[in-house]
């Protein structure tokens, strides 16, 4: 993500710039979803899963026609007709739980066709392809992280953090599979072992900065594992969360996307759109078809983009000012993102306050307790058992206060939870939930930062200190 400007954008910019669409979206839904509840209305259902081809008059209409009522409601013709509707009503409530099993971005065994893959909904348009955008730009992210300069560009420096990112994976995997074990909910809810394995970027950024101050190394540390956490949830999902069983043939079309992009690269081609529209739809399709998330299918073309040679860093103030493709396609598409997130949180939010079950404490023992201690235990280890260093100005208060704020997983938790869970249903909403209160992470890590003494600029106090015991010395 290239790096923030302050312009004089009112407020719909500062909405923008602080990822806040995001935020209104998930609020909006709760509470529509809450208001249809109390209310028996299926308004919320509907827009989520509105058919799009309504919009130039080709989508399909499910009215009922009315049936005929005699004068005397008494006669067997009458008893006849309401046991008809009634039997038909039971046959449609099957026939609407049949779809539901196949899920509403389930590939299955009936194809991509409208029996299976229900690309016309709203909920498939937002979730498997806008998002196929912002998981784009996060790709981008972790390829410029690799670039000379870059936070993973070299192996020694990255070393502590890749490890704590190991263990910001691993500890909040197996907390939650612990408690469903304990809980006896392994068969219902394991499959859900990754939503708290995410670290929201953008969130976990401005509550790290809150704590610990602008220039502070935790920040970069925070950032180095949180794009590395990206990496790893883009591979999370494409392995373990297919929508049906993987048809690799169908992987050739995306070696023949990249080698496309290739070709443009050699040819000097500049403009991203040639990329996108290109070699980029057919990755995406060849995602579909393959069974692997489609919202992961821009990501093979990213590395093909003519990039700089080298990284300025994550958020870095320059970057905005860079022209090559690669940072052109962010700057273009950073604020419609913006926009697809808050579309992505109203139409996956939605859920019953009454939803709050297992689900959701396992999801919050994962971020909340999982991510600190995996963070921190792998940090220790790297330290002592492999002698490796945390970055100057960090001790273990600040590293055991980064663990907290990592634990805001947000967008991409809220992302896996519709992919491990594909039936939407209590079993969703209530993992659902636990993603949405990860927000829970931030007054947590400023509690956590003020009972460890934790101050903004600290890193600064002690470079002073360092320097006139150096004065002092000499």
């Amino acid at each position: 993500m290239s790096g923030h400007e302050t312009p004089k954008g009112g407020v719909a910019r500062f909405l923008i710039d602080n990822s806040l669409l995001l935020v209104i979206g998930a609020v909006a839904a709760l509470v529509w979803a809450n208001l249809a509840d109390r209310s028996g209305s299926t308004s919320y259902h509907d827009f989520i899963h509105y058919d799009v081809r309504n919009l130039w008059g080709g989508g399909e209409h499910h009215e009922s026609a009315p049936v005929p009522v005699a004068d005397d409601t008494t006669s067997p013709a009458a008893i006849a007709t309401d046991n008809n509707a009634e039997h038909s009503d039971a046959e449609h409530s099957d026939a609407e739980h049949s779809d539901a099993e196949h899920g509403e971005g389930d590939h299955g065994e009936g194809g991509h066709g409208d029996g299976g893959h229900h690309w016309y909904s709203l909920s498939f348009i937002i979730n498997d392809v806008l998002m196929a955008l912002f998981f784009a730009i996060a790709a981008k992210e972790v390829w410029e992280s690799l670039l000379p300069g870059g936070a993973l560009s070299n192996p020694r420096k990255a070393a502590t953090p890749l490890l704590a990112t190991f263990g910001g994976i691993v500890g909040p995997a197996l907390f939650y599979l612990a408690g469903a074990y304990a809980t006896g909910t392994q068969a219902e809810l394991g499959q859900g072992w990754a939503v708290p394995c995410a670290t929201d970027i953008a969130f976990s950024y401005l509550v790290a900065r809150l704590i610990f101050g602008p220039g502070h190394p935790a920040i970069a540390f925070l950032l180095l594992l949180a794009i590395a956490d990206d990496a790893a949830g883009l591979m999370i999902l494409a392995i373990f969360y297919p929508s049906a069983p993987i048809e690799p043939i169908w992987l050739l079309l995306t070696a023949g996307a990249m080698a496309l992009a290739w070709l443009l690269r050699k040819f000097r081609i500049h403009s991203h759109w040639f990329y996108m529209l290109g070699p980029g739809v057919l990755s995406w399709f060849s995602f579909y078809m393959a069974h692997i998330h489609p919202a992961l299918g821009l990501v093979p073309i990213i590395p093909m983009l003519p990039s700089a040679v080298s990284d300025l860093g994550l958020f870095a103030r320059d970057e905005l000012h860079r022209s090559d493709t690669l940072n052109e396609f962010e700057h273009f598409w950073k604020t419609p993102v913006e926009c697809i997130l808050g579309l992505f949180g109203l139409a996956n939010a939605g859920v019953v306050l009454s939803s709050v079950g297992t689900g959701t404490w396992l999801v919050l023992a994962g971020l909340l307790l999982g991510k600190p201690v995996g963070i921190t235990a792998m940090t220790l280890l790297a330290e002592k058992g492999f002698r490796l260093q945390k970055p100057a100005g960090m001790d273990y208060r600040h590293v055991v206060t980064l663990g907290m704020v990592a634990g805001i997983g947000f967008t991409v938790a809220l992302f896996v939870s519709v992919a491990a869970f594909k039936i939407p249903g209590p079993t969703q909403d209530s993992v659902k939930m636990g993603a949405l209160l990860s927000f829970g992470a931030a007054p947590l890590a400023i509690i956590i930062a003020k009972l460890l003494s934790v101050r903004p600029g600290d890193d600064e106090a002690e470079e002073e200190n360092a320097s006139a015991q150096s004065d002092t010395a000499a």
